[in-house]
């Protein structure tokens, strides 16, 4: 790739003014280098495109911007068809189409099995101008004659090789025989199998092979690992990380504006040089705090993936995903803020019982293993705190800086013992840093070992409650103790909690009797895939 063509901005790529505006508003700054390939391409010219890119490398804006500009509003059928071999994909890619598509009348639809067919028949009856979906459940509705694909100008696979790994290609191959208009094809894949090129010899029309350097992966240097904890202990697992590591230098991802002020404040509390960044801050603001993050007056920066969008900061230590983000493409995008420019960095992920199987089809979207850690315990805090100690006291003797108070120690040896003096000193300035009992309980979980459970509360918003009233009324008539209850999720007609197995059954006995509208107020949720 030419130097020429990594200094492209979005406003260089002939995007309309309203892709710009809506690419602003979420926070992008700099085109990624398959945006930077596949947008001047796909607007300027008429081919067929295979895009060879890694996943979380911004495919989806690649092909969804062009699309976008393109596409008729004023049409009422199907105009672009997308595949996707998962419905979390799928699901990913709409949000993130609809996300740009500004004020346009642009409808979309996701479609996947285990969703109601006759909602998404009804709204395919309304008309919708782009379908995302999986291959079965676009089948299902070509057969039963609600999905006509006869005037669809847009084909997209995404993820290729995927599907093929899924076992998908026979209905990919399928779908694009009803395809039969005048339609450009996009195939966008991380690796190009022999079964991949020949579809796309069969049903492509001399595609212009677009491939992003390999080497610009964005997890490779980074050391990616995982701690299992609970959802209130995640603050106390991050100071300890914090602590551990005399020259931590990183960005905290929180998924929310107010997730990033709560924690900022919490750690400004306890002491912490951080600083928050979100979507709500203006823009002088934005620079006055990357100003300081970058010249290291503040050492930990708490961010929305929107904020950090674009930001461009060498020597980072660590990423830590205080929240799990929304995505594999954002989670890789995130941790490719560290371990650059040839140095290696690390790359943390805190995960907490409910999370679990999301995060392990993170790693089987990114094609790599996430090693799991055990957090250093307050013995090892202790340790490392005195060895800082011991560093920053002989660095002060061989500095000579220590002159301006040999007469207040003459004075006090002249009546103490040195070692007790000592002693005391320590005591008196560092007694909760270099106390083991300072540092609370971080409890980690095993889903195979220990368990929890999610449980179903029959109240919700409605009902007046919030998650802390939710938490107190548990508490109170459940007789078991907060730091128990994890994942709470309030919503307008019901909630829902974690809590280990032991507790979970305490409170099923002791809520037997209680309901609401005659049914359970507390009873086991369902699994939901």
């Amino acid at each position: 790739m030419s130097e020429q063509t990594e200094d492209l901005k979005f406003a260089d790529l002939g995007l309309s003014a309203e892709s710009l505006e809506a690419i602003s508003a979420k926070g992008f700054e700099t085109p990624s280098p398959i945006q930077r390939l596949a947008i001047p391409v796909l607007l300027q010219e008429d081919c067929d495109i295979i895009g060879q890119a890694q996943t979380g490398t911004g495919k989806t804006a690649a092909f969804g911007l062009p699309i976008l500009e393109k596409i008729d509003s004023t049409a009422d059928h199907p105009l672009a068809l997308i595949l996707a071999p998962t419905r979390e994909l799928a699901v990913q890619v709409t949000d993130e189409i609809g996300s740009l598509r500004g004020h346009r009348n642009i409808q979309l639809l996701t479609v996947y099995g285990g969703q109601s067919i006759s909602e998404q028949q009804r709204r395919l009856r309304r008309g919708v101008h782009i379908v995302v979906g999986t291959p079965g459940r676009i089948i299902d509705l070509i057969k039963r004659g609600d999905l006509h694909l006869e005037g669809v100008q847009w084909v997209v696979l995404d993820e290729a090789d995927e599907m093929l790994n899924m076992g998908f290609i026979d209905d990919v191959e399928e779908i694009l025989s009803h395809v039969t208009g005048p339609h450009r094809m996009m195939l966008f894949s991380a690796t190009m199998p022999d079964r991949i090129v020949k579809l796309s010899r069969r049903y492509m029309h001399e595609p212009k092979v677009l491939q992003v350097d390999k080497e610009q992966k964005p997890t490779h240097l980074a050391d990616q690992i995982y701690f299992d904890v609970r959802g209130g202990d995640k603050f106390d697992a991050l100071t300890r990380i914090v602590d551990i590591e005399p020259e931590f230098y990183g960005l905290v991802f929180c998924r929310t504006r107010s997730d990033v002020d709560d924690l900022t404040m919490k750690l400004v509390e306890r002491g912490y040089s951080a600083e928050g960044l979100h979507g709500e801050i203006s823009q002088a603001q934005r620079e006055k705090t990357l100003s300081k993050f970058r010249r290291r007056l503040v050492n930990i920066l708490v961010a929305t993936d929107v904020a950090a969008r674009g930001i461009d900061i060498a020597d980072l230590s660590h990423v830590i995903n205080y929240s799990l983000p929304q995505d594999p493409e954002s989670y890789v995008h995130r941790v490719g803020r560290t371990g650059r420019a040839g140095k290696r960095g690390t790359a943390i992920t805190f995960v907490v019982p409910s999370e679990k199987r999301r995060f392990q089809f993170f790693q089987k979207a990114i094609k790599f293993k996430i090693r799991k850690e055990t957090l250093p315990s307050s013995q090892d805090i202790v340790e490392v705190k005195r060895e800082l100690l011991l560093e920053k006291l002989n660095g002060i003797i061989e500095s000579g800086l220590y002159q301006d108070y040999l007469d207040m120690a003459k004075g006090i040896l002249a009546t103490q013992q040195p070692d007790v003096a000592l002693a005391a000193l320590f005591q008196m300035a560092y007694k909760s840093d270099l106390d083991v009992n300072s540092y609370p309980e971080v409890r980690s979980f095993s889903v195979d070992r220990v368990g929890s459970s999610r449980l179903f509360i029959a109240l919700g918003r409605r009902d007046g409650f919030t998650p802390r009233k939710l938490i107190d009324y548990i508490c109170e008539k459940g007789t078991i103790r907060g730091r128990d209850i994890d994942d709470v999720a309030v919503l307008d007609e019901f909630s829902f909690i974690t809590v280990p197995y032991q507790e979970a059954t305490r409170l099923l006995d002791v809520f037997r009797s209680e309901t609401v509208d005659g049914k359970p107020l507390v009873t086991k949720a369902k699994e939901r895939n």
